[in-house]
């Protein structure tokens, strides 16, 4: 296991510094999860306890991550870009007990809002910075402590692991509920559609905060024993680059939002001069995941790098990848490929009330080749979620008569490649990110300014989409530079960077349905010149 390689951080959240870390044995982890699921016990937290992560991709992480397993306690990973308010809106709803981040992380996003917090017992700081910080404890001080020896308990596969939030287009975040199982899911599907094989160097690219990163970065190449790339620093071409050469990486993970700033980086036309810097042979299989992967990054990927690269398709609420290109065959441009084996999968007709056509748990009616329609998943795989956190309502809404349906528009062709359309509903995919728009336009109308707000996802060359959000002001306000730059920076200090909006638009009368829903639909098509279709339910019309 290399987990610092490159540009590292001597601590998780330092400031970068140039010195690659040694490589690390697995037997070294084993202890450290070890000591860490010791901890857990002498503070109390136990069986299906919620333990939660905020942390930047450090030693620390690996170890909470597989110590909580080891623990049977629940982990629920947070992306340590987000503001404030979604991480205490995640740690409330997913009902935490411990916490594991950093005392920066901690003061910015935490600190201020413990009190309304009252499950949360325990926080652990990683590195230094305990001083001054009330209710903390320190991280380094509790691991020294604990025998470097666990015994695990037993484990039903139905138990309860992991815990991923992912956004809704109303209402809270979803918390999507996994289990034991899972395991068995990411060890398969890393085989079928990543390829890995014993001797392999893996890098995946994909913050561990988020569903990829923790089931394609940390558990299934652990359970594969391959050696794991893990590299600290935020995106920079020339690094990537030398990591991919120097560390002999060959199979490499990562998002189409990454491979197209690659791209931007990396013309087509000419001697292609960054890349050739580098020694890139050692790579066998290049893959990506997170949003849709243009025909363009697949052949610039053969032309340039020398490798096409192999989309898949795959959910937070799915766990693992479904459908995918295979290593063994060509790539259709743009396709994400055929289902897994053992995964049944299928584009339902919808009947004139908008529901698939299923009757006993079989389709009656598929749609006819390159159709599109809602892509549906007959469950029964490992890593199928098991419900949405104290939401049964929601979770059961997800199917018909036997049926996953994903919430994804797919048309599949004549020989079974399917091709991502769109989604059904309005979340929006930004560099990899799932967005809910209501999140983002709720923090908005918390500024005194704002009196209604509505959000949109426009199309962006790089990272698939940017958040935009239109503005209507309060009475006896008017819109200004300075007002936009002001709502700017207090959505980018609630939400974080990765979800705030990058652009606002002031528009005083925002299109509503006569209930008073801001219509993102209609604001989406005034923006990119789309059609507007069925306007009847649109405040004021007749």
């Amino acid at each position: 296991m290399r987990p610092r390689t490159g540009r590292t951080r001597s601590r998780c959240g330092a400031s970068p510094g140039t010195t690659p870390s040694p490589t690390v044995a697995y037997a070294e982890p084993a202890r450290r999860t070890a000591r860490f699921a010791n901890a857990l016990r002498t503070l109390g937290v136990g069986h299906g306890d919620r333990v939660f992560t905020l942390l930047g991709r450090c030693p620390e992480l690996y170890t909470t991550v597989l110590g909580t397993l080891k623990n049977t306690s629940v982990l629920c990973p947070l992306f340590s870009a987000f503001g404030p308010d979604p991480v205490e809106q995640r740690l409330r709803l997913g009902d935490a007990r411990a916490l594991v981040t950093t005392a920066a992380l901690y003061r910015k996003k935490v600190a201020d809002r413990r009190h309304s917090l009252p499950g949360l017992e325990h926080v652990l700081i990683v590195g230094p910075g305990t001083e001054g910080l009330p209710g903390t404890v320190s991280f380094d001080e509790l691991l020294s402590a604990a025998a470097d020896t666990f015994t695990i308990p037993p484990t039903s596969p139905g138990d309860m692991a992991l815990l991923h939030f992912t956004s809704g287009t109303t209402g809270t975040p979803k918390g999507a509920v996994h289990v034991h199982e899972a395991v068995v899911a990411h060890h398969a599907t890393a085989a079928y559609a990543l390829d890995l094989r014993p001797g392999d160097v893996y890098w995946c690219t994909a913050d561990p905060g988020w569903v990829t990163g923790m089931s394609y970065g940390i558990v299934a190449p652990l359970v594969h024993g391959v050696t794991v790339v893990v590299d600290e620093g935020d995106y920079d071409a020339r690094r990537w680059y030398r990591i991919l050469g120097e560390q002999r990486v060959t199979v490499w993970y990562t998002a189409p939002t990454a491979l197209r700033m690659l791209m931007r980086a990396t013309p087509r036309r000419g001697p292609y001069d960054l890349p050739r810097s580098y020694d890139l042979s050692a790579l066998r299989l290049i893959a990506s995941v997170g949003e849709p992967l243009n025909p363009e990054a697949v052949v610039w990927g053969r032309d340039v790098l020398g490798l096409p690269v192999h989309d898949n398709w795959w959910q937070t609420e799915t766990g693992c990848i479904m459908i995918a290109n295979y290593a063994a065959c060509d790539i259709r441009p743009g396709s994400t490929g055929r289902p897994l084996p053992g995964v049944e999968a299928t584009v339902p007709r919808t009947g004139e009330d908008g529901r698939a056509l299923v009757t006993g748990g079989r389709v009656t009616e598929v749609q006819s080749p390159d159709e599109e329609g809602e892509l549906a998943l007959r469950p029964g795989w490992p890593s199928m979620f098991r419900g949405y956190l104290h939401d049964k309502e929601r979770y059961d809404a997800a199917f018909t008569d036997g049926w996953y349906l994903t919430g994804d528009l797919v048309r599949r062709d004549a020989d079974g490649w399917y091709w991502f359309v769109g989604r059904a509903d309005d979340v929006i995919k930004s560099a990899g990110h799932l967005i809910g728009p209501f999140e983002v336009e709720s923090a908005l109308m918390e500024h005194p300014a704002v009196a209604e707000a509505g959000v949109i996802g426009r199309p962006d060359p790089v990272a698939g989409n940017v958040v935009k959000a239109f503005v209507s002001l309060r009475p006896g306000l008017g819109p200004s530079p300075d007002l936009e730059r002001e709502l700017l920076g207090f959505a980018r200090r609630r939400l974080g960077p990765a979800v705030a909006p990058r652009e606002i638009a002031f528009d005083q009368n925002l299109p509503r349905t006569r209930s008073g829903k801001v219509m993102r639909r209609l604001l989406r098509a005034r923006e990119l010149g789309l059609p507007t279709g069925d306007l009847s339910i649109l405040e004021g019309s007749a």
